[in-house]
């Protein structure tokens, strides 16, 4: 991906797989990250601007959002390998998941950080209720590839990804030591 160290690759493709949004404005030739969390999760955010400092466009800042909500954001700066991802990862301009996405654990504790939940200590979730159900099926199949069982879940009229009791342990070794430390409810009992 030329400029981006592996570990800013991991960081964005588990950032576009959650919360994460590439895009490209009609007068510039290249994408951008844009990536914003609730003020609440401040410390994850300075995390990942810490990772991308050299790719960032400036320093994360708060902003009000619609109603009471304060966001916490940066975006990168436009880069050739952000317009790569945008052409991989959505078509249309909604999110897709491509059919060559190979996870690793940094991806996917990223992933688990922006979209993980739990609900009690044996039902551990991704929420990808954004995604179609094709794609849901594909990320299935790629998290079998790390050895993880999950399944689809009905979520009110959507789907998302719960992971089989007997795959908490693989998960927790996957990524626990990836997640950082104002995450860490998401994954432990």
């Amino acid at each position: 991906m030329g400029s981006l160290t592996q570990i800013q690759k991991s960081l964005i493709i588990g950032t576009i797989l959650g919360d994460g949004y590439v895009r490209i404005f009609p007068s510039r030739k290249n994408a951008l990250l844009e990536i914003n969390h609730s003020a609440k999760a401040k410390d994850y955010v300075d995390w990942k601007y810490l990772i991308l400092k050299n790719v960032a466009g400036s320093p994360p800042k708060i902003r009000k959002g619609n109603g009471k909500r304060l966001a916490y954001r940066f975006y990168t700066k436009q880069l050739p390998e952000l317009t790569n991802l945008l052409k991989e990862f959505y078509r249309n301009g909604k999110k897709i998941v491509p059919d060559n996405l190979a996870l690793n654990p940094m991806i996917l504790a990223v992933w688990f950080m922006d979209d993980g939940s739990k609900c009690n200590s044996s039902n551990f979730y991704l929420n990808t209720q954004q995604y179609s159900l094709g794609d849901q099926k594909k990320m299935v199949a790629k998290l079998k590839l790390l050895g993880l069982d999950t399944k689809l879940n009905r979520d009110k009229c959507y789907w998302r990804i719960r992971f089989l009791t007997s795959s908490l342990p693989k998960l927790r070794k996957l990524i626990s030591n990836k997640i950082i430390p104002s995450m860490k409810y998401k994954i432990e009992l």
